[in-house]
């Protein structure tokens, strides 16, 4: 471990260099766009407009380095579950109800009861949104994954009623924010997490965590579907690859940001081993990890719910950064 601690990108994951390559390829990806298109990348859902004014919601994703330790503990089904509601929760930020899922499944070799596994957590999980699991693909790779591993990717569909589709634009200066909070790591900053652990057995009971270290580690990615479908708000962020300062920012028009209020809500124990353990500086931690907010929603002061998580506001951005956390 170098002395000034562990980083994503020193890990092996650098989101930087990933927006860069976006960049480069967005010309690209705007070419296939026809008028149908109502927002492609950079939302948490691609939306496609149909003839009677609602729209398709669309997006897909992958869990991750929390596949291996997966692997390591035996314990599959919860990666089913953190593939769907991973999904879910994208396209739940455009105010689309779920359709149907599809999955893609690649291994060295077929084990029978890891996939048995996979598909009872994406089954449970894809009734409890009222969605169907519709299909997929099951791919059998040796020479591209060692016996033993494998990757899962999804799939999802959505409708957003003619209407609904959230208006980012009608998000002001003094608008709140409301934090919804996560079940811990969720499906990202795997590889950093990795390296910090590296050398710790997965059965090992931290005293700050109370419970062995796996099973932290592997807690399923919570389904905000049912609360966002309660809740009257103007955008949401689902905080996922990027962290706090990474993905906040995808919600709010240009000339906004938001200032949040550190106090305001409780860190899960595991985030502050992880920087303890790793020497992981404050910034690095806010822009890889949720930090125990797994969605954060853009609210009218008056449509605040009584007993909500208020964690900060929208102000207006003075500066290149459009997230504070003080």
């Amino acid at each position: 471990m170098s002395a000034e601690g562990l980083s994503y990108a020193a890990a092996g994951v650098d989101i930087e260099a990933y927006e860069r390559a976006l960049e480069r390829v967005k010309p690209l990806i705007a070419a296939t766009h026809g008028r149908e298109v109502a927002a492609g990348v950079g939302p948490f859902a691609g939306l496609y407009s149909l003839p009677d004014g609602s729209h398709l919601a669309a997006s897909a994703d992958g869990v991750g380095t929390k596949i291996k330790l997966a692997i390591a503990a035996s314990s599959h089904r919860g990666i089913g579950v953190d593939i769907v509601n991973h999904c879910v929760n994208d396209i739940a930020t455009a105010r689309a109800r779920p359709l149907f899922f599809l999955d893609y499944f690649a291994t060295g070799k077929l084990e029978p009861d890891v996939f048995n596994q996979l598909i009872e957590g994406m089954s449970e999980a894809c009734s409890a949104a009222g969605c169907a699991l519709l299909g997929g693909e099951t791919a059998e790779m040796p020479g591209v994954y060692s016996l033993g591993d494998y990757d899962l990717a999804g799939f999802i569909v959505g409708r957003i009623e003619p209407g609904q589709r959230p208006d980012t634009s009608s998000i002001s200066e003094g608008d709140v924010l409301v934090g919804l909070p996560s079940s811990g790591l969720h499906t990202n900053g795997f590889s950093l997490v990795r390296k910090v652990f590296e050398d710790v057995p997965l059965k090992r009971v931290f005293p700050e965590l109370g419970k062995p270290l796996g099973e932290v580690l592997l807690e399923p990615h919570r389904s905000y579907l049912q609360e966002l479908n309660a809740m009257r708000w103007k955008g949401g962020a689902h905080v996922t690859g990027g962290g706090i300062l990474g993905n906040l920012p995808r919600c709010l028009p240009e000339g906004l940001g938001a200032r949040l209020d550190r106090r305001a809500w409780q860190v899960p124990p595991v985030f502050e081993l992880i920087r303890k353990r790793g020497r992981v500086s404050d910034d690095e931690m806010n822009g890889t990890f949720n930090m125990g907010l797994g969605m954060v929603l853009v609210c009218s002061r008056d449509d605040v719910q009584k007993g909500a998580m208020i964690v900060g506001e929208v102000v207006r951005q003075t500066g290149p950064d459009r997230v504070e956390i003080h």
